[in-house]
């Protein structure tokens, strides 16, 4: 039975919104000055989101697998490019309403995958025919893989969520502790995950989820300690790792850092926190409100 409050509305709205903000990034990041996109739902793409049109045909388009450039770019699992959309002979044409309804000429379709699996198609377009060669085109790219990152995480927390077993009468406390501590492993896996990306946009949004989830954990029984402590990066992954109970060697492997490595920040953790031990520094990390 799924947890009160967790329900397929509540994760199909999050994925919608990942999905807006890539699309917004893919004008902003690119050359192109149209883009949309839309996430696979009964193997269609149903387009969500829009930035740039000066029309409104594509609203509320939906794409079938397999057909037009969209939708071969779904079942294909690989961007798929259309210099001159009007006259393409490679796609289908099911979608020129829409799509040439806009003024588009040049259309760039980019799968958003999630594992092996087509989670949705982003598309950006101009109105008149433009080259798109790896320069152009790796922005695009960049983009449909950070959304993959972004809903991948989001699924896994979802995951977590929705595997929690209902309270019955009288365990509520013992709920509270195993969300608890869902919450902890979840962090500390979107901290190895943030700690292997190199864009500095997504991280940033990799952090602000790490400080919800973080705030989320906090207890109302015990007072928040107020301490003007300043933990790295790092000191804060390898403090969420040990709090799980991981030896240094397994949170050198868990973030790719050498033992040695592990053991220097989590001294320097130590003395910033003013604590003798791994377990008391996070402790102290938890009260503050550095780790959940």
């Amino acid at each position: 039975m799924s947890a009160p409050g967790i329900d397929q509305s509540n994760r199909t709205d999050g994925d919608t919104q990942l999905l807006a903000r890539a699309v917004t990034d893919l004008v902003r990041r690119t050359h192109f000055p149209v883009a949309f996109g839309g996430l696979e739902r009964g193997d269609a793409i149903h387009v969500t989101s829009i930035v740039g049109a000066r029309t409104r045909s594509l609203e509320g388009l939906v794409v079938q697998a397999s057909r037009g450039l969209g939708g071969r770019a779904l079942v294909e699992k690989r961007p798929r490019l259309a210099l001159d959309y009007r006259s393409s002979r490679s796609i289908t044409h099911d979608y020129d309403r829409a799509v040439l309804g806009e003024g588009i000429s040049t259309l760039f379709a980019v799968p958003v995958l999630v594992g092996a699996r087509a989670r949705g198609v982003i598309y950006c377009g101009s109105w008149s025919s433009s080259p798109v060669g790896e320069v152009a085109a790796r922005p695009a790219i960049a983009v449909a893989d950070e959304l993959s990152s972004e809903l991948r995480i989001h699924e896994e927390v979802q995951r977590r969520l929705s595997v929690m077993p209902a309270p019955a009468r009288g365990e509520a406390s013992a709920l509270a502790t195993a969300a608890r501590e869902e919450l902890r492993e979840t962090y500390a896996e979107l901290r190895s995950i943030a700690a292997g990306v190199d864009d500095p946009e997504l991280r940033a949004r990799l952090s602000r989820l790490e400080q919800r989830l973080a705030a989320l954990s906090q207890s109302d029984k015990e007072p928040a300690l107020e301490l003007d402590v300043r933990l790295s990066p790092r000191e804060i992954d390898v403090l969420a790792c040990a709090a799980l109970g991981a030896t240094n060697s397994e949170v050198a492997a868990t973030l790719s850092l050498r033992e040695g490595t592990v053991k220097s920040y989590l001294q320097s953790a130590m003395a910033k926190l003013d604590a003798s031990t791994r377990h008391a520094a996070v402790a102290k990390a938890r009260r503050a409100g550095l780790l959940p």
